[in-house]
């Protein structure tokens, strides 16, 4: 029988989730006696098209990382049969995190050159959390900010609509379909239709019904009778599997005929704004008549395709709606499928002290040194941010917070619900014109004096080193 763990990562094998070259390089440190305190950095240098902000996620998933990384029997078997010496093998068995970790809180707005997560440690367990770090931290923040733009949207066209992820089945595998679900949901969406990550994280599951439900009935009629004698007033009926107009009819009919006030029709197909302003029409009608009196307000959800930019047509066009289910561009985030996230090392220790550090690759140059990120604000709405030296004065509020100290956790984790609270409250305090999804505004982000002197003093230094 086939493994049932292929292709996923365990606990068992969670320690080689990482690249060839940072165990190749912590090898080289063991032997070589190299084993400095080091300061990395992860951060990312520029925003993705159209976004003038980055929801910070994943923070979580960094520190559930941390706690189960071990080098077991399975991972040190495995690195043994392909070389690697039994003096760094004993040495790993024994891994344990022992550093400091410092990051941004999930939910909060971050900008480019900004650190996310800043670890000091040995440099054989620093570099071990590059590819680990990166791969936790990317992906659920490029979800959790395409859910907060969206949500964005509906809440700046004064509407409440429901948002519902709809795009597991969509995701780059079972692990993206979770990690994009939570994201989803830290970003502003009400819940989920996968029941997995429903259980996992404790969020609302919703759904409505297949076009097979139709499809496998002699009638659609049968197929809306079948479905509300079983799921009563719960019953989202979807519409649009033979025509539109006459599919919410009917919806409205069977609903009468049973005496059941369904929750409403689903729409997924079509011109979405008029299909939805012809079906509101009809529901309606529906809700007045007989001894409802207009206390029955059946609803009409919308998929099909939608992403911020299509709320926002459908929004300003008149489109009716209590409820979205973004799928596919939600869990892929479609437009910007990337970040380009970076861990560098900043700082080193050198006769005792950390001594900051930084590269001068054309195009990568990096801000050395432990950083302060600093976020002033004007009238409850944020100004601007001030990237610094750690311990540097400066007005505003610091970012970054202490998750661990000298291998021990010292964060509170924050529950989902004020992670997400987080990020509504920090992300409503943007200027507007940086929260707009086509051609946003750049947020102000400036280098302190003391982190530009340091930069242009080791960059000279650096730059005189070169040949020798």
């Amino acid at each position: 029988m086939p493994d049932p763990t292929f292709g996923y990562v365990t606990p068992e094998n969670l320690a080689l989730f990482t690249d060839r070259y940072e165990l190749t390089m912590m090898q080289g440190y063991v032997e070589t006696g190299h084993e400095p305190a080091a300061t990395f950095s992860l951060f990312f240098r520029k925003l993705p098209p159209d976004r003038g902000y980055l929801v910070a996620a994943g923070l979580e998933q960094i520190i559930a990382c941390v706690e189960d990384l071990t080098f077991g029997d399975r991972a040190i078997a495995h690195l043994e049969a392909r070389g690697f010496h039994e003096g760094f093998l004993d040495r790993l068995a024994d891994f344990e995190f022992s550093g400091d970790l410092r990051a941004v809180p999930e939910g909060t707005p971050v900008f480019p050159n900004e650190p996310l997560v800043e670890v000091t440690a040995p440099i054989f367990e620093a570099q071990l959390l590059e590819t680990l770090f990166i791969n936790q931290v990317g992906f659920p923040s490029l979800v959790a900010t395409k859910a907060a733009r969206m949500r964005d949207v509906v809440d700046r066209h004064g509407g409440d609509q429901s948002l519902v992820d709809f795009g597991s089945r969509r995701a780059h595998g079972t692990d993206a379909g979770m990690k994009a679900a939570r994201a989803a949901y830290v970003g502003g969406f009400d819940g989920t239709s996968n029941e997995a990550a429903a259980e996992a994280f404790g969020v609302p599951a919703y759904g409505t019904m297949a076009h097979s439900w139709v499809q496998s009935f002699p009638t659609e009629r049968e197929a809306f009778e079948a479905f509300v004698d079983v799921f009563g007033e719960d019953s989202i009926l979807l519409v649009d599997t033979y025509d539109t107009i006459d599919g919410t009819e009917l919806a409205m009919a069977v609903a009468e005929e049973r005496g059941v006030d369904v929750a409403g029709v689903r729409l997924d197909s079509g011109d979405l704004v008029g299909l939805s302003k012809d079906a509101s029409a009809i529901l309606r009608d529906a809700s007045s008549r007989g001894d409802h009196g207009g206390d029955w307000s059946p609803g009409v959800f919308v998929s099909s395709g939608v992403d911020e930019y299509v709320l926002a047509e459908f929004l300003a066009g008149g489109g009716v709606a209590t409820g979205f289910g973004p799928g596919t561009a939600l869990t892929t985030s479609a437009d910007a499928p990337k970040l380009d996230a970076v861990y560098k090392l900043v700082a080193v220790e050198r006769d005792g002290v950390l001594e900051p550090s930084m590269k001068l690759s054309a195009g990568k140059v990096t801000y050395p040194g432990e950083k302060s990120v600093r976020r002033t604000e004007t009238h409850g709405e944020y100004a601007g941010d001030v990237l610094g030296r750690r311990g540097e004065d400066g007005p505003g509020r610091e970012l970054l917070v202490d998750v661990y100290d000298d291998g021990d956790l010292v964060y509170d984790l924050p529950t989902l619900d004020e992670i997400r609270e987080r990020r509504a409250r920090e992300v409503a305090r943007l200027p507007e014109a940086v929260r707009e999804i086509e051609a946003p505004e750049t947020y102000p982000v400036e280098v302190s004096d003391g982190l530009a002197g340091l930069t242009r003093a080791l960059r000279d230094e650096l730059s005189a080193r070169v040949g020798d």
